[in-house]
């Protein structure tokens, strides 16, 4: 590989890295911003303040949505903040990494229910190994067992992700990379405020309160979405995929490091098994690159 080239892919493998930190330090500062404003509270600030860092950068009014694109892009936003809400909302029952790690099953299946090649069963093996250990089974090992309404909210994300990306693509083929600014300031105007004004109230206003949730914003928003611009354009699509595969362990690290929160071995290895699946799944995927946003 001639080095220019190996720079250009180093440049992406550390952008990519770069944001899942970032996207997984923000929801660590999320989560300690919970017992002040309530998970709701906290969507709110996180999907209002992105969307006004993502169309001060994107400026996506300059170029106008079709109007047979409306409704389509209405939905997208509305998933794109119940998933978000969902999410959170799960954050604040069981850990991070466990949350993460449950929510990726969406794209995953996605990806797999399109897919007619024997080995791809390994990866679906994988995938609902890891799930099955992480369910709440209190008869088969009481300190291992999860919130039960966690695990519900985190695969109702998952439900979420999945029909994001299905309704996504319609709306990126249009739109390209403001499909993200126009779909967050949908979900700050239309599906967010009410789940969240009604439990943050006017503490959502105080200075130190908008400050954190600006952060937030940035890093799991404005900053990730950024960097994997950025790393599509120099990565193939599978290299990137498999980058993107190590979510859920950086979750589950970041809510150890940032929150203390400790998993069980039964716990790591259902996270293994989902990073194994997924990254599987993308290292054997067609190798081509990403259309560059």
């Amino acid at each position: 590989m001639p080095r220019s080239a190996q720079h250009t892919t180093l440049i992406g493998v550390c952008a990519t890295l770069a944001a899942q930190v970032s996207g997984n330090l923000g929801a660590g500062f999320a989560k300690q911003l919970f017992p002040l404003v309530g998970a709701g509270g906290t969507t709110l600030l996180r999907v209002s303040l992105a969307a006004l860092v993502l169309l001060a950068w994107r400026r996506p009014w300059r170029r106008p949505v079709p109007r047979a694109l409306w409704a389509g892009l209405a939905g997208y936003g509305a998933i794109l903040g119940v998933m978000n809400f969902l999410i959170y909302q799960a954050f604040s029952h069981i850990p991070i990494g466990i949350a993460v790690g449950i929510e990726v099953m969406g794209p995953l299946a996605i990806v797999l229910a399109a897919s007619r090649h024997p080995r791809d069963f390994v990866w679906l093996a994988c995938a609902a190994g890891g799930l099955a250990l992480l369910m709440p089974w209190p008869s088969l090992a009481p300190h291992e067992a999860l919130d039960p309404r966690g695990v519900l909210l985190a695969a109702a994300a998952a439900a979420c992700w999945a029909s994001y990306i299905l309704l996504g693509r319609r709306v990126a083929a249009s739109l390209g990379s403001d499909a993200v600014a126009w779909g967050m300031a949908v979900a700050a105007m239309i599906v967010v405020p009410p789940l969240g004004i009604a439990v943050g109230g006017a503490k959502l206003f105080a200075p130190h309160v908008l400050g954190m949730g600006l952060a937030i914003a940035v890093l799991s928003s404005a900053l990730p979405y950024g960097l994997e611009i950025g790393a599509m354009r120099r990565l193939p699509a599978h290299v990137f995929g498999m980058l993107l595969s190590a979510a859920p362990a950086i979750a589950a690290l970041t809510g150890w490091v940032l929150l203390g929160e400790r998993l069980t071995p039964g716990q790591w290895l259902a996270i293994a098994l989902i990073v194994t699946a997924l990254a599987g799944t993308a290292a054997f995927a067609a190798p081509r690159r990403p259309e560059a946003a």
